[in-house]
Formats: C-alpha cells, structure tokens, sequence
C-alpha cells in the first residue's frame, strides 16, 4: 500500500524562515543595550493639558518608546568605531561654523539613522542639535527613521523646548508609512505629553489624517472626541477628516451626526463635506441619497467640483446604471468643468465590464480631442474588456501602443493580460510577457504567479508550475491558498495522489490554512483515482478543520463509492447529506443510481428516481443515461430502449453518451447492424461519435466475424475526424490475430498439416501489427505519425517492447521521425526490463532533438541503473539533472521516495540525498520528514542515519 504523509496540526506557528529565535533574541538585547542609557529618558508627567489621558486616542495601543534599530540599518563593526563617528560629529558640532566644516560635509555620508540617534541625545548643545537635525535630513542618501525622533524629542522635551520639538512631533507623526509605526508614535508621543506640550490644533489634525490615511476608524473616531474634550476649537479640516474617514468605510449615518456638529462651531459645509457626504452614500449603494447631498449642496451655493462628479458616476457605474453615467459625463462638460481622466477611466471600465468595449473606444476617442490622455488604469481597463470578448489581438495591440507613449505597465496591467491570454489558451505568449515582466524589474504579485502556474498545470507542466512554486517560496510573493490549490488541482489531473497530499503538508507547515476548495479538490481527486481511504480521510478533516462538506465533496465521494461497487456506503452518504442541509441535486441523485444500475438494483433505482421527483429535481440527460448504460451493461438493452423513448417524449434529448451506451448493449448482444443504424441516426441529429462509440461498434462486427466491415467503420471514424486510440487498434489486432487462427485451422485441415503465420512467436505478433498497417493502407487510411504513436506507446505500456521496437524501424522506413511521447515510452519500457544501454541511448537522443526531461524518465533510469547495478553511473546522472531547474523538494518526492526507496535502494537514496546538500538543494523540513517516514515504512530506523541530525538541526532552528 501507498504511504502517504499527513501533517500533525493543520498550522503551525513560524518564525521568519532567515531568523532563528535565537538569532532574534540576540538582536533585540543588543538593540535595548545600545539605546536604553543614551537615549531613553522617560517624562512620568501629568495629563495633557489639552489633550487628557491621550493613551486613550488609541486605546488598544501597547507600544514601547524605547528605540529599536530597523533591520534595514546595518549595525556597526564594532562599538568603538561606532563611537568614534559619534564623538567626532559631536566634536565638529561644538564649533561656531560646524555647517562649513568640509569633514562633517565628509562624514556625512558614513552617517546612518542609528548614528544620528545617539548624536542628538549626547551633543550638549540643543540649538545645535536642532539645527543638525534638519541639516542631515537634507543631505543625499540619509533619511531619518522612528528611532531618531523619539532620540530629540525626548531631548527637546527635556530641555523644555516646545516650539521646535511641535514642528518635529507634526514631521514624526508625517513619517509613518504604516499602521504599526502611527501606533508606536502615538504611543510614545503620549509618554512624552505633559502640562506644557500638549497637543495643537495643527498637530492634532496632523495625527487625524495620519489616522485617516491608514483607515484606523476607531482610533480617529477616540481622537476625535478627545479633541472636543480638551477644549481645543475644531476646524473645519477637523470636521472634513473624520467625516469623509467614516464615509469611506460607509458610516454616513454617524458621518451625518458629525456634520451636526460641525454646524454647531457655526462652520458651513465645503465641497469636500458633501463630497464626502456623497461617497459615503455611493458605496452603500444609495444613489437617491447621495443625489439627494448633491441636490442640496447645490441649493446652498456649493459649487460640485470634478472629484465630486467623478464619486457619482463610479457610484452609478457601481450599480449598473452606465448610460446615466455617461450622460452625467457630457452634464459635466457642459457646465465648463474639464473632466479628470479618472472621470473617463470609471465608464470606460464599466463599459469594458458589460462587453460594451467599442463604445468604451469611443469614449478613450473623446476624450484624447479634449486633451484628456489616457493612463495606465485606462489601458488596462480596456485590454481586460477587449481580451474578455476574445480581441486579444486588438488588447495585445494597445499594450504595444502604451509602451509607444512611454506609460509604464501596472501589474494590474500585465495581470489582466496574462489571466485572458490564458483563458484564451495562448499560454506561451502569456508566458513571454511574463518573463518580460522579470526581466524588466516589473513586480509580479501573486495573482501573477498564480495564472501563470494556472496555465501551466493546465497544459500538463507540473514541474515547471512546482519551479515557480518555489521561487515564491524563497524570494515572494508568497504563495496563497489559491496557488496551493491549483497546483493540487494540477497533481491530481495528473494522477500524482502522492504529491498533491505532499503539497497539503507543505501547505499547512507553511502556515496556509487550506480552504473548503483545498479539500473538494483532494476529495474529488482521490475519489476519481479510486483511493477511496484517503477521500474519505479528507473528507473526516474538512469536517474536523470546521469547514462545512459542500455539494461538490459529497457528489465526489458518493460517485466514488458507487463506481466503486460500495453502492450502500454512497446511500448513506446521501442520507448524511439531507441531515446535514446539504441541498441534493440531480447530480448526487446520478452518482447513487449509476451504483445501482451497474448492481442491476433497478427497484431501488426506480425509487431514487420518484424521490428525485417529490422534491421537483427533473430527471436529467444523465440520470437517464446513467439508467440506460446500467441496462445495457446487465444485458436488458430492450428495457433501455423503453427509456431511451421515454426521455425523447419528455424532450430530453439523448447525447454521445446515451447513444454510446445503446451502442456497447446492442454489441454485446451481437446486434452489431442495429447498432450501426444508431450511428447514423447519431449523425442525422448532429450527434458526433468519438472512440469510445466506434470501438464498441467496430469490436460488434469483429466478434461476428465481419472484419471487412470493421475496417469500413475504421475509415468512417478517420474520415470524421475522430483519432482512434490504442484500444480501437488492439480490438482491430484481436480479431485479425483470431483471422490468422481461423486460417491456420482452416490449412491444417486441408493439408492435414500444421501451420502458423509465422515460425516466430515475436514475429508473429509483428506481422499481426503489420497486417494492420496494410489493412489500413488498403481502405485509404494510411497510418500517421499519430497512428504509430498511438500503437508504439500501447504496446510499451502493454510489455510488447519487442513490437514496439519493430515499428519504430518501420515508421522509419516510412519517412517518419518518432515524437517526444513515443521516446518516453520506449525508454520507460527499456527501464522496466532492464535494458539500460538502450535506455541511456534514447535519453541522449531526447536530450539532442531538445524534447523536455520530466523527473518521471530521470527515476526510472536511475532506478534500471541502480538495479543493473551501475550505481556510478546512476549517481552521475542524478547529479547533472540537478544542473536543470528543478524544484527541490519535488526531485526528493519523485526520484529518491517514489523511486530509489520504493525500490529499497536506500543506500543509493541517501548518497543521492547528500549530493542535493552538498550542491545547495536542501529540501524543506517536512520533506526530509517524509523521508523518515519512508525508511521507517521500510524497516528502516532513522536514528541510524545522518537523517535524523538534519531533522533534529532543522526542528531546532525553527
């Protein structure tokens, strides 16, 4: 049995994957030391005189003021030399004209915030300190961080110089770039708050915008009201910043309260109020309201400005309303106001958006006479409607045009590109601007990554989907639940159960917590390849995980169970499925009943279908289809039939597969005729067969002797259009190998002799393949590169290497060169027996013609190798694989677990394992787990290897 490895917990707390905490630990102790004497001065004061208890502005907010040096400064040598710069710039600072001294103009580009920090904390002088505060600010490459402020604001404040430390307390609060650091100013900002440096009127608006800027509502809303409290007198800046912060996140009902009040300081609403006002009601989606602002804000003589124009038709467009759009659009030309591109670029979106793309073209048209020049959100809005509607070739042609006019492509841009390029099944075009957008610095999200792996798994290239996987791993962005899932998806089309529950594991130890698609994915997959334990073990962790099981796991695993002869357990299943409130569909219904036709349990079946009916679900093409193949697998073709009738008088109308299944019953009962006049009635209703449907007609005639006429069908499938596969080839070949039975048997008597079409059993089978060809040959079908494809890869995976081979020469003789698929099968079967010289010899010719290696044909050559015992040269092919990109944890799960341990090879794994480490492919954690499981699946103790000091390294360091 396949062992497959599941992770313990479902998600596992990291540290930064670079840092120890170890490592971590040390750093922030030697960040404390070096600040916490020089630097850190905490002012115990009172309350604020303006501003009481301002802690309370944020109040969740728990930060330390005491400094702490960004990983983005690099610490110094040693601390003398720090030191060494410190004193000197101290020392140059203490002279008259220290702004003219030509060493501290020198100095300066050695000097870092961390420098700079403990300058102005120990200078003596605080004028200037003051001074050299601004002057280095200026200085090329040098840039103040957090640390720097707190170090002269707690020396001003010291020194009880408040007008300066103000105007410094306005630039810190300015030099937030994020929640986390507003937070820790506030917080320390408090701290240093007293009696005599309360917060302005201008600072207090200054830290309302910060506020409003990173979207913090509740702290805005605390400052706010600690503003009214402190008797400082709003403005109506004060007013403006709350209101349009709680319009943003849709709170008009409390942004109108605080207009209220704004009428109260006796303030009149400006442009920017109703504007506000206006955006609040637009992103409820209600435009009477916001209208109804718009309205009075012009009855009281407030002239509605481009912004505001602009928020009412994003708002309309929001909700559909396009045409009003448009027509408030030429309302704002007419009155004078120069509409924004911005303003265009909303309709031409929405007008992308409903497939209304030439108009949109118009409207870019227009707006270029006014002077109004498209930007890249309105390029990219038009290349995503144009791609959607299938014009990529127009789409393609504006990205060129942009470039022309020197605008820079967004991600949004390429990613809106790539996704329709995509979609539209032209990956390698997708894939060039992709690595054009590498190649020229432009910075791919993940949603980037992830089409592209999208298009990848799509086309079959797992490897070089799980290569980019892994560049995201390492470098970003990092990979989301959607790029775990679609590379599951891509496991699981492929049949590679083991990877995609690999995957699962790396998903969860990297902290990705897998989703309800996750699981229908791994139920769905497992169900499909007959793994029934491990899509039920999924389908128990969904559960346990919290996620509820939709109508897509529960489908799947019924479906499972009754394909899988277990028809009771899918009942059960879809009893489970009513108690839960998963609402059944036809679907559902169809799995249970193919499990019961195909067990002949047609009065159950028959009562499945009445309930069905009880709770209005019509029976659909399926359901009777499902009906009729369970028939005419249990020989009751005629009962079918009575079906099949009945679901044309209910204008259902039959397809491929309804007609297939009537085929195959009709066939087996040796009614091949009746059969063949089903096909043409297939043809007359614009039914096309495919291979299925022509084999099981072509076996018909075959097991009635009737060869000529086999071969007659065989043209009429080529002649549609339709590929026969190997099965149609090997149904031909049984029966021309029965032919040459009947005619031995038929000389045998007649000579009362024996005879055989060959001496040779290998060449007797060559010359059935042969006799094929000809037959073939002789009703105008002659055989194609994909005919001796088709035939060579069966036959290799048949175990017939010998008349594999034959036909290769054959195809040759003909003219033709064998393809990329018919390589990999020969060189597989060779592997398989051991054959390892022809093996070596073809893996040089597919590496010569340039046809791509997969890992799948390195394992299977690694392992003939090792089994030949040519072990040297096993290792020498592994280690110049390892020059090809790979992803690494990947070369592990396919050639040394699937491969050398499944084989118990161990030694050679483990020596293969070390060549990877030595070269710089250290596989993740979890996989060197996996191969610890294995050995010990083996017999094998993993405290006996050097295993188990590399997990012990590894489990340490995280």
């Amino acid at each position: 049995m396949t062992t497959f490895v599941y992770s313990p917990s479902p998600l596992t707390p990291r540290t930064h994957p670079l840092i120890s905490k170890t490592q971590l630990k040390n750093t922030l102790a030697t960040t404390h030391d070096r600040f916490s004497h020089e630097m850190v001065n905490r002012l115990k004061t009172q309350c604020l005189v303006h501003l009481q208890n301002h802690s309370s502005v944020l109040g969740f907010l728990n930060f330390s003021s005491k400094p702490h040096i960004s990983p983005h400064f690099p610490v110094p040598s040693s601390r003398e030399s720090f030191q060494a710069i410190v004193s000197r710039v101290c020392a140059i600072l203490s002279q008259v004209r220290w702004k003219e001294s030509s060493e501290l103009k020198q100095l300066s580009s050695q000097l870092k915030a961390h420098h700079v920090a403990e300058i102005v904390a120990m200078h003596k002088d605080t004028q200037s300190v003051i001074q050299f505060f601004y002057w280095i600010s200026k200085r090329p490459f040098y840039k103040h961080n957090m640390n720097c402020f707190i170090s002269i604001l707690n020396r001003l404040v010291r020194d009880r110089e408040f007008a300066p430390a103000d105007h410094i307390r306005i630039l810190m609060i300015k030099y937030c770039r994020n929640e986390e650091e507003i937070r820790r100013a506030v917080a320390f900002l408090d701290e240093i708050s007293g009696k005599d440096f309360g917060f302005s009127l201008y600072s207090s608006n200054t830290l309302l915008i910060q506020l409003a800027k990173f979207e913090m509502v509740e702290a805005a809303r605390n400052l706010y009201k600690q503003i009214l409290n402190s008797g400082i007198n709003p403005s109506l800046l004060t007013f403006n910043t709350l209101i349009n912060i709680l319009c943003k996140k849709g709170e008009v009902r409390e942004a109108e309260l605080i207009l209220s009040q704004l009428f109260k300081y006796e303030f009149s609403p400006d442009v920017f109020t109703y504007t506000s006002l206006i955006l609040g009601y637009c992103r409820n989606h209600k435009l009477d309201l916001a209208f109804g602002v718009f309205d009075r804000m012009v009855k009281e003589g407030c002239d509605p400005n481009s912004v505001t124009y602009s928020t009412i038709i994003n708002g309309l467009c929001n909700v559909g309303r396009v045409d009003e759009a448009l027509d408030m659009l030429e309302e704002v030309i007419e009155k004078g106001i120069e509409p924004t591109v911005y303003t265009y670029t909303l309709p031409i979106t929405a007008l992308c958006a409903i497939e209304r793309e030439e108009e949109a073209i118009e409207l870019v048209a227009g707006m270029k006479k006014r002077g109004c020049h498209p930007n890249v959100q309105t390029y990219t809005a038009l290349i995503s409607g144009l791609s959607r509607v299938g014009k990529l070739e127009v789409a393609i042609g504006l990205y060129h045009k942009m470039l022309k006019e020197g605008l820079v492509p967004n991600t949004v841009t390429y990613n809106a590109l790539i996704n329709e390029l995509c979609v539209g099944g032209r990956f390698s075009t997708a894939l060039k601007i992709f690595h054009w957008m590498e190649g020229h610095g432009s910075l791919a999200n993940s949603q980037t990554y992830n089409e592209i792996i999208k298009g990848l798994c799509l086309g079959g290239d797992i490897e070089k989907a799980m290569i980019l996987f892994e560049k995201m791993l390492k470098m970003g962005p990092f990979p989301t639940v959607v790029t775990y899932n679609t590379l599951i998806n891509g496991y699981l089309t492929k049949g590679n159960v083991n990877n995609a529950a690999r995957l699962l594991d790396l998903m969860k130890e990297n902290g990705c917590q897998p989703d309800k698609w996750t699981y229908n994915e791994l139920v769905s997959g497992f169900s499909k390849w007959g793994k029934l334990e491990y899509a039920s073990f999924y389908f128990q962790e969904m559960v346990k995980c919290g996620l509820s099981p939709n109508l897509v796991s529960y489908t799947a695993l019924i479906d499972a169970h009754s394909r899988d002869g277990k028809v009771d357990i899918a009942l059960s299943l879809l009893e489970r499925m009513e108690e839960t409130g998963c609402s059944l569909n036809v679907e559902s219904y169809n799995a249970v009943l193919n499990g019961l036709s195909k067990e002949n349990r047609f009065s159950e079946a028959e009562k499945i279908c009445d309930k069905m009916a009880e709770q209005g679900l019509l029976p659909n093409v399926i359901t009777y289809t499902t009906l009729i193949d369970g028939l005419c697998r249990n020989g009751r073709t005629q009962f079918a039939f009575k079906i099949f009738h009945d679901m044309e008088k209910r204008k259902c109308l039959p397809n491929l597969y309804t007609y297939s299944s009537l085929i195959y019953g009709l066939c087996q009962e040796g009614k091949a005729s009746e059969a063949e006049m089903l096909l043409n009635e297939m043809e007359r209703k614009g039914v096309d067969p495919d291979e299925v449907t022509f084999t099981s007609l072509i076996d018909g005639f075959i097991v009635l002797g009737r060869m000529d006429h086999a071969f007659l069908l065989l043209q009429r499938m080529v002649d549609m259009g339709c590929k026969p596969n190997y099965r149609t080839y090997s149904v031909l070949l049984k029966g021309l190998q029965k032919e040459c039975i009947l005619l031995e048997e038929k000389v045998a008597v007649q000579h009362e002799a024996v005879y055989s079409c060959s001496p040779h059993e290998k060449d007797a089978n060559f010359e059935i393949v042969s006799n094929l060809l000809a037959r073939m040959s002789e009703i105008g079908c002659e055989p194609t590169l994909d005919t001796y494809s088709v035939l060579i890869s069966g036959l290799c995976r048949k175990g017939r290497l010998n008349e594999a081979k034959q036909l290769v020469k054959d195809m040759e003789q003909r003219g033709f060169s064998p393809e990329r698929e018919i390589y990999y099968s020969l060189l597989t079967a060779h592997c398989k027996s051991l054959e390892v010289d022809l093996a070596l010899k073809i893996f040089n010719l597919i590496e010569a013609k340039g046809f791509q290696l997969h890992l799948s044909i390195y394992r299977a050559l690694i392992c003939a190798l090792c089994k030949a015992g040519r072990v040297e040269e096993a290792q020498d092919l592994f280690a110049n694989m390892l020059h090809k990109q790979w992803n690494t944890d990947e070369i592990v799960w396919n050639v040394l677990v699937d491969g050398l341990l499944k084989e118990g090879e161990l030694d050679l794994c483990m020596k293969l394992l070390h060549i990877m480490e030595s070269r710089n492919f250290s596989p993740n954690r979890l996989t060197y787990e996996i191969l610890g499981r294995e050995l010990s699946r083996i017999g094998k103790s993993i405290e006996t290897e050097p295993l188990a000091d590399k997990l012990k390294v590894l489990k340490d360091s995280n």
